[in-house]
């Protein structure tokens, strides 16, 4: 079966199963019957009447006193409540507080025996610190926690307390007739002083009106110049935000513009790149396409070229081996017929000299006279005397003639026509 309780009291389940005892405040448990068993324990605050009879303070003085206490069962604390639960389990709110009371009592009377009157009766919040500090200490163990002590009463039976409080009101009494006077006196002298004071404010505030008045004046003149400026700049700042307005205005117009030519420069240049686009299409790629064609014919041409310059490298190789070889041949032919005329100049010295050039001279004189065939006009111009016409430049021909023998001569040292004249008449036949 289950079983609940409220916040105000604890609930203690003994039994089978249950040792230790399970103590739950403020909930709900679980219970076995007739095997298991549970007890309820009262969680309330409890108030208490403390009061102390004709106790004998230190000084012997019989005094009673009245005093009041907030107790109760701490729940929260699980070894007070425990405590609680050993000491008041089965006992009723009343004989709770019955013990909780006696225990009290007994500590107050204490704490009164140890005061004096006079301590008790001008110091309370002492006492009843002292009481619950002494209580408190001894009621936590039987899981009690006081939450308040406060004195309420305290009398005699001797009148003692009515004699502290005959002498303390004399003197409150004496107290108060010298103060009554000392005030009259004071009252008397502040009102002397308050009435000069008062001319002196009274001048003072007259003479602080006049003031008072002058700087208004001075204040409100400047005043009205500050307004008349701020008047003044307001209407300069008026038409400069006027301006600033138009010129923002006008600067929006020329972002608008600036926007506008920037969007038709981004579209022409939409254009440009759709054209380029176009062109590329239509013209470059087809260039390109008849580049690589003429670079791929170039190249096969190139080749063929390479090829046939290469056969005709050969050719001439060819050729250029034979010229020499039949050079070769030539050379070492004349080199022979050379050898064999140097020898016959070895023999013949200066005759075979002169017989060269003798046979020589025919070529000497076509050389000389070759220019002339490939002449087709000659215009002479004479001067009269002499020879004329042909005859005219045949004769200058020979003249060159003759003098090669004097030129050969002065080069080779060999006489021509000396060496002719030396020669058999056989011999130049």
């Amino acid at each position: 079966m289950f079983f609940t309780c409220g916040p105000n009291e604890a609930m203690v389940v003994s039994g089978f199963c249950r040792s230790p005892p399970v103590m739950i405040a403020g909930g709900r448990v679980f219970v076995i019957p007739c095997v298991q068993q549970i007890q309820r324990i009262s969680l309330n605050t409890l108030t208490l009447n403390v009061k102390s009879e004709k106790v004998y303070t230190r000084h012997g003085v019989p005094i009673s006193v009245t005093g009041i206490a907030q107790v109760k069962i701490q729940g929260q604390n699980k070894e007070m409540l425990s405590a609680a639960c050993q000491m008041f389990l089965g006992k009723t709110e009343a004989e709770i507080a019955q013990i909780a009371l006696e225990t009290l009592e007994g500590h107050q009377r204490a704490i009164m025996a140890h005061m004096t009157v006079e301590e008790i009766y001008k110091d309370r919040q002492k006492f009843s610190e002292q009481v619950f500090k002494v209580a408190s200490s001894d009621l936590v163990n039987m899981g009690i926690s006081v939450v308040s002590y406060t004195l309420k009463d305290i009398h005699d039976d001797q009148d003692y307390l009515h004699s502290l409080g005959k002498a303390r009101t004399a003197q409150v009494q004496k107290d108060a007739r010298i103060g009554e006077a000392e005030a009259k006196r004071d009252a008397g002298i502040k009102e002397a002083k308050a009435k000069q004071e008062k001319l002196s404010a009274q001048y003072l505030s007259e003479i602080e009106m006049a003031k008072a008045q002058r700087d208004y004046e001075l204040k409100k003149a400047t005043y009205d110049i500050e307004v008349n400026t701020r008047k003044a700049e307001s209407d300069l700042a008026y038409q400069l935000q006027v301006a600033k307005t138009k010129q923002k205005i006008e600067e929006q117009k020329m972002q608008v513009l600036v926007v506008e030519r920037a969007q038709q420069i981004q579209i022409q240049e939409q254009e440009i790149i759709r054209k380029e686009r176009e062109l590329e299409s239509k013209v470059k790629k087809p260039a390109e396409a008849e580049r690589f064609r003429l670079e791929k014919l170039a190249e096969a041409e190139r080749s063929q070229l390479i090829m046939q310059a290469e056969a005709e490298a050969e050719s001439v190789k060819v050729k250029g081996e034979a010229r020499a070889y039949a050079i070769e041949a030539k050379a070492q032919a004349e080199a022979e017929q050379m050898a064999k005329k140097a020898e016959a100049f070895r023999q013949y010295q200066d005759a075979a000299m002169v017989d060269m050039l003798l046979e020589k001279i025919p070529e000497m004189a076509e050389e000389i006279s070759k220019p002339l065939t490939s002449v087709n006009k000659i215009k002479i111009v004479s001067s009269g005397s002499g020879d004329m016409g042909a005859t005219k430049i045949t004769g200058e021909v020979l003249e060159i003639m003759n003098k090669l023998p004097d030129t050969v001569e002065k080069l080779t040292g060999v006489s021509i026509s000396q060496q002719i004249n030396q020669k058999k008449p056989g011999r130049m036949n």
